[in-house]
């Protein structure tokens, strides 16, 4: 599922976590990639985005409580640390007991590829990042999508240029490909397609879609990251998307990851 339309939904309250514990309500719905002015103005700057999946060696459980304790606040003061508004932005969240083959995943938005390159390096360079392994790293930049251009809802209202991301407790992400047979389908085929797809989303409100492109920059060729605080909603969804006819142009849509979004400190808790 790609290039749909982000669902219109109530735009959560901006807040700020407390040290350990982030509720729906106080999940960060960041102002970062404001609008742009209504009808006009300077095109949106497309942004960088990152999902890197981290799995902790077993080997660092059984250190003593004092250095794992030391090693978090480390690598919590980095993602704290590079969290500027309206330049770098992390969430968090744990995937502990929803995958097997990783433990967290940061989810960071920026402007450049250089920067995040920077950032994660710093990561991995904390004491903790010698006891991490990245078993899954997704790269792709924002775009406006060429289904929705004339919607007004608040994604495409940004002109696909930027996502505000935040202001749910879990999100749901996913690689995806198309079929070589779709990109030589012609775009009024496409966007017939589309409709079908973009009308069994917008009947679902409480999920919140950003899709993002990779094309030439990583493996896959889109990254979607579906926002939401009821879970059933998204599995409903998923079911009957399945059943359209433009599901037979997807190629790939896996490896999915169920991730429930948390303060780093007490993401980082979860590791033991």
């Amino acid at each position: 599922m790609a290039e749909t339309a982000t669902h219109p939904a109530a735009e959560a309250p901006a807040a700020t976590s407390s040290a350990h514990t982030i509720t729906p309500q106080q999940a960060p719905a960041t102002g970062y990639g404001a609008r742009p002015q209504h009808g006009g103005g300077a095109p949106v700057k497309r942004q960088i985005v990152a999902f890197s999946f981290y799995k902790i060696m077993p080997e660092w459980k059984r250190l003593p409580e004092h250095v794992k304790a030391e090693h978090k606040a480390a690598f919590a003061g980095v993602l704290q640390r590079w969290n500027r508004p309206g330049e770098f932005l992390s969430l968090t969240y744990s995937t502990i007991g929803t995958r097997g083959d990783a433990d967290f995943c940061v989810w960071s938005i920026c402007y450049s590829v250089a920067e995040m390159n920077t950032m994660r390096a710093e990561l991995l360079a904390t004491p903790l990042g010698g006891y991490l392994t990245i078993p899954h790293h997704f790269l792709s930049m924002t775009k406006r999508s060429q289904y929705q251009i004339d919607r007004e809802d608040e994604s495409e209202g940004e002109g696909r240029g930027a996502i505000r991301p935040g202001g749910h407790k879990y999100i749901f992400i996913y690689p995806f490909w198309k079929t070589r047979p779709w990109y030589l389908l012609s775009l009024e085929e496409r966007r017939r397609l589309m409709d079908e797809h973009i009308r069994i989303g917008l009947a679902y409100p409480r999920v919140k879609l950003n899709t993002t492109y990779s094309f030439g920059i990583d493996d896959q060729e889109f990254v979607v990251a579906f926002e939401t605080n009821f879970p059933e909603d998204f599995v409903d969804l998923v079911q009957q998307l399945r059943e359209t006819e433009i599901s037979m142009y997807t190629l790939k849509d896996y490896p999915i990851f169920s991730c429930v979004r948390m303060t780093a400190l007490q993401m980082l808790d979860q590791l033991g």
